[in-house]
This record gives C-alpha cells, structure tokens and sequence, in this order.
C-alpha cells in the first residue's frame, strides 16, 4: 500500500510519547508499505537530512511544515468566536492544508494516517481531495476524558480556578469534536480497552453517521535496546520522565512533591529524585529548590536515567491513553511504583508487574519498601521485562493492516462547522 501518515511532530528522534508511537508505527509499515511522511516540525527539532537518516530511510519522502505559533490573545479571541475546542486549532495551518492538497493531487494513497486529535480538521480536506483513500484516525488519548479529569482535578483547589475554567469550557466542545473525528474517519483506533470504552460513550443519538468500529492498538516500543545498560548512567533513587509542559504530567510531579515527597525524606533523607524530561512548566521551578531534587529540562537520551534509576514513579492523577514511559521502564527491568491512572489501560496487577498506590500515603510507603529491598525491586523487574514484551512494535505495528483492509466507504460526511 501506498500510505501518507500525518504527524504532529517530526518523530524523530523518538524522545517522548507522541514521536514514540508515530516513529514505530512509521518503522513497523514500511516493512511492507510505502511511507510518504507530512508533519509539523517543532522550533527545536530540524530536518537537516544527516540528523533524521534513519526516519528518512524509512520513507519515500519527509515532508515538513513549521509548527505554528499562536499568542494568548489569539486563543483568547478564538474561546470566543469559536465552537471548536482550543485543541483543533492549535495545529491548524494553511501551510499545511496547502502541502497535504498537493500530495493528494500528486499521489493516490491507498491510507492516510492522522495521529492525534491536533490534526483531525485536515481530514475535511483529505476527503474532499481524495474521496477514494481509506482515512484512519489514530486517537492517542481519550480527549474529552482527559479533559474531563484534568477540570475536576482543578476544580478542587482555589488557585487553579483559571484552569479549572478552561477545561469546564473545552469539555462539550471537545465531546463534539472528538465524536465528529470518529465519524468522518473510516477506521478508528485507541491505545487501549479503557479509551475505546471513554471513545463508545460519544455517540449520539442524533448524529447523521455512526462511530465506525474502534480498533484497539496499544503504544508499542522497540524492548530490544532496552536489554543493555548504556555505557554510562546517571544514579537518582527516584525518576520520573516525561514531557514537562504537559498538564498531566505537571500536575503529578507538584503533587509528588508536596504530598508524598516530605514522607519519603523524613524516613530517608539521603533519597534522591531526578524529573527528566523537555519544556519544564514554570510552574516546575520551585522543585529544584527542595534538598534531593534533580529536574534536568531536555536531554540527549532518557536511557542513562532510566538503568541509574532505584524506582521509577508514575503519581498520575489526570491523563488517559497509555503511558509509554511505563513500559519503557518495565521493559528497562525497573521496579514502578504507580498510581491507577498512572498504569491505566495495561493489564498490570499491584505485586506482580509493579507496586500500585493510591494516595501519597501508600506512594511514599511503596516507595521506601522498595528503595530497602533490593531483591523486591529485581523481582518487579523481572516480571515487568517480561510482560512488556507484548508491546514489541514488532508484534503490534501489523494489527494496522487489519484496520486498513476493513470495509470503508470512503464517502464524504457532513461538514465541519468551525464558527458559531
């Protein structure tokens, strides 16, 4: 097949969440298929051929578009005048409206792949341009789900009544969009039985088209490099890695933090923590300042961190989908200590894979067991090594082709309206 995947990142290198999913679903069909890339490049990333060799290898072409900037008075005027969620405008560029037009002038794909909810309003344009491809909508989160919980969260504390307001605002709006994404799309799939359940709940009675059928495909990576230690490593008893601008990620790092954090040094004070991950929120700022806490910004690979790690903590309150950060740590042979959320949507048990904690009582106390039990930790380690090994891209990439060989009619649904 000849397939055009659309990103919301170049992905690669394959740092973080998203460019992990896209680059290994990129890596696992081009065994078979024809790659053409389109994706938005963010301001740090560059395309300079001899700096993404092996994504270009695995294409036919790599199209690029600058990812656009939008100012806080934009949002603000686009809350306004706007029906749309905040997030179907935050990637929407004519540049890449134009750019994805000529490749479905120039090309006849058999697919076109968007990855993310960021990108879903260009499938307007990909079936008025080519009504004949097979669209598929590769949903990386529940989004109205997410921000479901992100405005309870917030609604519960005073200071975060801004926030708490945006996602009380986005919720319906997102209810909408997401459902009409599932809709115009002719296959669509999540990372997990969780988010298809949040995904089913969006259909409306009223609606001219049904959901089409929701494919779970969960996130994969490659287990295979994380069998060797790398040369060097960097030790921090604790680590926790992540996109830190990303809300939920944000809100589990402050909440560590303030509630379990103090617990964890009063019982051993020598203990040290280590935050890696790009984009550190402002809000983050007041961490480096506690006794013990490392928060490194971006780094050249979170593998060094990861093999000197004691444990690694998932205190996710908020999110959805699934974390790869997870299975990067099980498949490293790393004992986890996580809260539900934190391990939502794997089949993981409290004491077999990992030790799961509720609240930042049982955090802290799972924590120290652990930090004091080396033979505890290895054995975690164990199991969570072999359990990962389901979420190989190499056992989970081919399931896209089921997706793409499933009936479709490729016919043009109702329209998008963008304004009220």
């Amino acid at each position: 097949m000849k397939i055009l995947i659309l990103t919301p990142q170049l992905p690669y290198p394959p740092y973080q969440g998203t460019s992990l999913r896209n680059y290994h679903i990129i890596r696992g069909l081009a065994q078979r298929h024809e790659i053409v890339l389109l994706s938005f490049l963010e301001e740090e990333q560059t395309a300079v051929p001899d700096q993404i060799q092996p994504l270009l290898q695995l294409c036919t072409a790599v199209h690029t578009v600058p990812a656009p900037i939008r100012a806080k008075k934009e949002r603000l005027i686009q809350l306004f005048t706007s029906r749309l969620p905040d997030m179907a405008h935050r990637l929407w560029s004519p540049h890449f409206a134009a750019r994805l037009r000529e490749l479905l002038a120039e090309n006849q794909f058999d697919v076109v792949q968007v990855e993310g909810i960021e990108l879903a309003r260009y499938i307007k344009i990909i079936r008025v341009a080519n009504g004949g491809c097979r669209i598929i909508f590769d949903n990386h989160n529940a989004e109205t789900e997410l921000q479901r919980r992100n405005f309870l969260a917030d609604l519960r504390r005073p200071r975060r009544c801004i926030a708490a307001a945006y996602s009380g605002a986005q919720v319906g709006r997102l209810a909408w969009f997401e459902r009409w994404a599932c809709q115009q799309a002719d296959g669509v799939t999540a990372v997990s039985e969780t988010d298809k359940r949040h995904l089913q709940k969006l259909r409306s009675p009223a609606a001219r088209s049904p959901l089409p059928a929701i494919t779970v495909i969960p996130n994969s990576i490659d287990t295979a490099i994380y069998r060797t230690p790398p040369p060097q490593t960097h030790p921090f008893d604790l680590l926790f890695v992540g996109k830190m601008d990303y809300r939920p990620n944000v809100d589990a790092a402050l909440w560590f933090a303030d509630a379990a954090w103090p617990l964890v040094r009063r019982e051993r004070p020598s203990t040290t923590w280590a935050v890696v991950g790009q984009k550190p929120h402002e809000r983050l700022a007041r961490l480096s300042e506690l006794p013990g806490v490392t928060v490194t910004g971006w780094v050249e690979s979170v593998r060094p961190y990861l093999f000197g790690a004691g444990v690694v903590i998932m205190p996710l309150r908020v999110g959805s989908g699934t974390r790869l950060k997870l299975i990067e740590a099980l498949a490293a042979g790393k004992a986890v200590v996580s809260t539900p959320v934190g391990a939502e949507g794997f089949p993981v048990e409290n004491g077999r894979e990992l030790a799961l904690a509720e609240g930042a009582a049982e955090m802290a106390a799972a924590v120290l067991r652990l930090l004091a039990d080396e033979d505890e930790r290895e054995r975690l380690g164990r199991n969570g090594r072999q359990f990962v090994q389901q979420y190989d891209w190499r056992h989970v990439i081919p399931q896209f082709e089921i997706v793409y060989r499933a009936g479709g009619d490729g016919k043009a649904r109702y329209r998008l309206k963008e304004s009220t």
